[in-house]
């Protein structure tokens, strides 16, 4: 495995990868407004190519970026997001996390458990599928909706190589992204009861448009985590808006250092947060799961119905002055088969 790349201040830049009938898609910098952006097979064809040689291409993306926000650069064309895939529309590990006890200590209550003491100290994580992600504004397919559809609103980062062991370290962060962690709740009760976890639970998970590194946040960035709230609009409607970088029990660097634990990771490794959760309800929410053992917990059965055909998700973080940061996904329930 190549070494990490050493840490570096002040790195900011925003990329996206463009559909073009392969299957890692084509590598764009985007500028900050995402207005703009460029293709730059000169430097790298695809994020994973990118990430592979870092070192190298980080501050030639760097330069581009730079270029792009100060004046026209040669190739730019207008950005346009419905054209996005995830910025790794695949990738070698995509490892979710559930960060916010919050949402763990709900669901738990909702079926009459306390919350272990080790989850305080032991982050729960699971190992999500990675060989095809949804594009951020491509339709949910849905074969049943007896399963119980669910959108859940996260946070993620893309790591560069993490060795075996590392210790809690934001210098293998490379970049930011938001994420629609699909569920499928009412599959979740009978393969966890096998001991063996998720698997059709979970199917394909969707990722903003934009990737963007973690200065881009600026202030924001603070502690390993996005302080910023993560908007979510459910049929059009506000339905959350939870600050992602309140409650988080464990930051971006000790979820990574949980998961390189007992294996290397690859650049292009991905780590979610979990769902963002708030324990004020005034903010809202970032799933279905969570209102629903509300209603069980305070009236005794859920009555907020899981997504059918036709039901829209859109989900997006905005910096301090109303900005897009990753731009949105943006996705369509729709009945499969």
């Amino acid at each position: 495995m190549a070494p990490a790349a050493a840490s570096r201040k002040n790195i900011k830049m925003k990329l996206a990868t463009y559909q073009n009938h392969t299957r890692d898609g084509q590598l764009l910098v985007v500028s900050r407004d995402l207005a703009r952006a460029v293709a730059v097979p000169d430097i790298a064809a695809t994020l994973q190519q990118a990430l592979d040689h870092w070192t190298v291409a980080e501050p030639r993306l760097q330069e581009v970026y730079a270029a792009l926000n100060h004046g026209q650069v040669p190739g730019e064309f207008a950005f346009d997001q419905a054209r996005c895939h995830s910025p790794l529309p695949r990738a070698y590990q995509w490892a979710d996390g559930s960060a916010y006890l919050n949402h763990v200590a709900l669901v738990r209550k909702a079926r009459g458990a306390e919350v272990p003491e080790s989850f305080y100290h032991d982050p729960l994580m699971y190992q999500g599928g990675s060989d095809a992600f949804l594009p951020p504004r491509a339709d949910i397919p849905l074969r049943d909706e007896a399963w119980g559809l669910d959108f859940e609103g996260e946070v993620a980062v893309i790591t560069g190589d993490v060795p075996l062991g590392a210790p809690a370290d934001e210098k293998h962060i490379r970049l930011l992204m938001l994420v629609n962690d699909v569920s499928l709740r009412n599959l979740i009760p009978g393969e966890l009861a096998k001991g063996f976890g998720f698997f059709q639970s979970k199917p394909a998970t969707a990722f903003s448009p934009v990737a963007v590194t973690p200065d881009e946040l600026g202030d924001a960035w603070q502690g390993g985590k996005a302080h910023l709230p993560l908007l979510v609009d459910y049929n059009g409607k506000r339905f959350g808006q939870p600050n992602a970088g309140v409650e988080m029990q464990f930051n971006f660097p000790q979820l990574v250092a949980h998961v390189s634990r007992t294996r290397e990771l690859a650049a292009g490794s991905i780590v979610g947060s979990g769902t963002v959760s708030n324990h004020d309800r005034s903010v809202g929410f970032c799933c279905l799961a969570e209102i629903r053992m509300i209603e069980i917990i305070e009236q005794g059965a859920a009555q907020t119905p899981f997504m059918k055909a036709g039901d829209t998700i859109r989900i997006e973080m905005l910096d301090a002055a109303g900005r897009s940061i990753f731009g949105a996904i943006e996705q369509k329930v729709a009945a499969h088969g």
